[in-house]
């Protein structure tokens, strides 16, 4: 991949209270959502809050950062519990199935993925598209979780998802559905404003029977690089350009979501919001080459799962002094050694689109698959239903010839079983 052709801000480095913090965490989850109705420094931001249609200042962002040093709420454990009682009781196709994501669209509603559902025993869907009401939302959603394909497997429900981050990235709109202000203008609230915010999000999605929202956006995009951010500050889909203030938007926006009895997804880890392309639409201009493993864009990350974020998103894009080799998706030092490792995150992990992105056309369809689960993720995540098949045998050829990755496999979907467990879609609950 080419190196992006904007200028790169100084690479950031955290000061000692955040790596002390990320110390502590060590040792104790997009599709990109597409922006159309069819898919401690001396500085510190300025904002006007609690505004009902604010206005933000933004000022050069802190070099250092300061997260709170309670450590990050721990999922549900598998071990000894429903999830693990169900699990055991799948078959590999069902297993493979629980690790997909697949994506519907409203000319496909309500029976567009009744096949991909009994043949993969697929474990979840997200609506694509720009869907109009909260009622063809929540007759698909049902439809969806009546023909899971497991029944004699433990009737396991769907995770049903939406972007519905607001502004110009709300795929969820009409009747039963709030016009909601974009992430920067939300990230100029207070705290308080942010979370109801989130927690009407929540409650309308739930409503509709819409279970995880994949949201809040955790990108932090500098004051030098703006709308010459291609996927985020172009549609100002970030809460700011200071990572602490960010990272208080991502909390307050994820225990608004949870309020709401839905499960919040923090994206797009690492960090896109030093490219200047986009993943869904390029294969190029792709590239931060400042994102370290102390970085202080990383705080909004630990922010979001603190504030109990369900499912961690990981990008596309490529971090060359994270892992000079593979993309984050594919990456097992992003996505095993820092997120799981250093900043202790225990719980699922998410592809942004790895069905219709350009960013990993140059990878073979089932490659895409066995390469995250291999690098430490669990959930594939595509746009296109045609690749759900191969993407599902794939993984199950690989669980039956290789015993480690199989292992692998079986930890993935614990703790998507698990996050299921906490939202009620196990029979044993």
């Amino acid at each position: 991949m080419r190196t992006p052709t904007w200028r790169a801000t100084p690479r950031l480095a955290l000061g000692g209270v955040v790596l002390a913090t990320l110390a502590a965490c060590a040792g104790g989850a997009d599709e990109a959502a597409r922006p159309s109705t069819s898919a401690g420094g001396a500085g510190t931001s300025a904002v006007t809050t609690a505004a009902a249609s604010p206005t933000k200042t933004v000022t050069s962002p802190s070099t250092t950062s300061t997260p709170a040093t309670t450590p990050p709420p721990r999922p549900p454990t598998p071990s000894g519990s429903c999830a693990t009682r169900v699990r055991q009781g799948l078959t590999t196709a069902q297993k493979v199935g629980q690790l997909l994501m697949v994506g519907i669209h409203p000319s496909e509603a309500p029976t567009g993925l009744d096949g991909v559902i009994t043949d993969q025993h697929l474990g979840g869907a997200v609506f694509l598209g720009g869907w109009n009401g909260a009622r063809a939302v929540a007759t698909t959603s049902s439809h969806l979780q009546n023909a899971t394909g497991l029944r004699g497997a433990g009737d396991v429900g769907l995770l049903v998802a939406a972007d519905q981050e607001g502004g110009q990235v709300q795929q969820l709109k009409g009747p039963g559905f709030t016009s909601l202000p974009s992430a920067l203008a939300l990230g100029a609230r207070s705290s308080s404003g942010i979370t109801a915010a989130g927690a009407l999000v929540g409650r309308e999605l739930s409503a509709a029977g819409v279970n995880v929202d994949l949201a809040p956006v955790a990108d932090t995009v500098p004051a030098s690089l703006g709308r010459g951010n291609g996927p985020i500050g172009r549609y100002d889909r970030q809460f700011g350009s200071d990572p602490t203030n960010v990272g208080r938007a991502v909390s307050a926006f994820t225990t608004g979501l949870r309020s709401g009895g839905v499960v919040a997804t923090v994206k797009h880890f690492p960090g896109i919001g030093r490219i200047t392309n986009n993943t869904d639409t390029s294969s190029a201009g792709i590239t931060d080459s400042a994102t370290t493993a102390t970085d202080a864009y990383l705080q909004p990350f630990v922010s979001g799962i603190r504030a109990g974020a369900g499912m961690v998103m990981v990008s596309s894009a490529r971090y060359p002094l994270l892992d000079a080799s593979a993309q984050a998706v594919f990456s097992k030092p992003v996505i095993t050694d820092l997120l799981r490792g250093r900043l202790g995150w225990k719980g699922v992990v998410v592809t942004d689109d790895v069905g219709a992105a350009l960013a990993v056309s140059a990878v073979p369809v089932a490659e895409r698959a066995t390469r995250f689960v291999d690098a430490g993720g669990d959930i594939v995540l595509t746009a296109l239903p045609s690749t759900a098949p191969a993407m599902a045998a794939a993984l199950a050829t690989r669980y039956a010839a290789d015993p480690a990755f199989a292992a692998k496999v079986e930890a993935s979907v614990g703790r998507v079983l698990a996050l299921k467990q906490g939202l009620g879609l196990l029979p044993c609950g």
